[in-house]
């Protein structure tokens, strides 16, 4: 599914260069469940930046499903972001003024993909049964809690029906209660087929993957199975 090789990203502030990831390589085969962790300042929002497509590295290679998205177009990494990644962030990212089943359906919005607008509205009211939201789809973000706005944004992560779930931090705004049920939905979406890659510092949530990918000053320093 992914295969990072000798991925590198520099950045240079001034007379300064900043090495943030110095030589990554790994491989995420279909349907794992990755858990990629590490401290503050290790590189992790640069790799998810770069495993996202919201970002391109400065020399290596990096493939998604056979296809070499390193060196891609502005354009063509948009594309590949709304067909084969949902993105699932700790802020929620909701739009404020849709109410909740709009938000699910913007990622439609994007799309090359034809679907008849029922269809689409057919598959968003589908979405938000599944993550328990069957009685609050007409819901602006700020009429809902932290954890209902996170399981909109899972739910928006799903409409394109991806083939990988980017998951940053989702549950670090969320109590426990909160945080279990996005795990709980994870661990469904995993067993229903997705790859799911679940960046975290929580070690509680890294033991739940079946691999840990550890990153420690732009560089992996272990590579786990659980």
């Amino acid at each position: 599914m992914i295969e990072f090789n000798d991925i590198r990203k520099t950045y240079t502030i001034g007379t300064v260069t900043i090495d943030a990831l110095a030589g990554v390589s790994f491989d995420i085969g279909e349907h794992e469940f990755v858990a990629i962790m590490g401290p503050s300042g290790s590189g992790k929002s640069t790799l998810m930046h770069i495993l996202g497509c919201l970002d391109t590295p400065t020399s290596g290679a990096y493939r998604l499903e056979d296809h070499d998205v390193s060196e891609l177009r502005s354009n063509d990494l948009a594309h590949i972001r709304n067909r084969d990644i949902g993105f699932v962030f700790q802020a929620y990212n909701l739009l404020p003024h849709l109410s909740a089943l709009e938000n699910v359906l913007l990622p439609c919005t994007y799309s090359t993909h034809i679907m008849s607008g029922r269809d689409e509205k057919v598959r968003a009211h589908e979405l938000m049964e599944r993550v328990g939201l069957k009685d609050r789809m007409y819901n602006r973000p700020v009429e809902m809690s932290g954890g209902e706005q996170q399981r909109v944004a899972i739910a928006r992560a799903l409409m394109m029906n991806p083939p990988v779930i980017l998951a940053d931090e989702p549950t670090g705004n969320l109590n426990s209660k909160g945080a279990r049920e996005i795990l709980d939905i994870m661990k469904e979406l995993h067993a229903d087929g997705k790859t799911i890659i679940y960046v975290t510092h929580d070690a509680i949530i890294g033991a739940q993957a079946e691999r840990v990918i550890r990153i420690q000053d732009g560089r992996v320093v272990a590579d786990e199975r659980n």
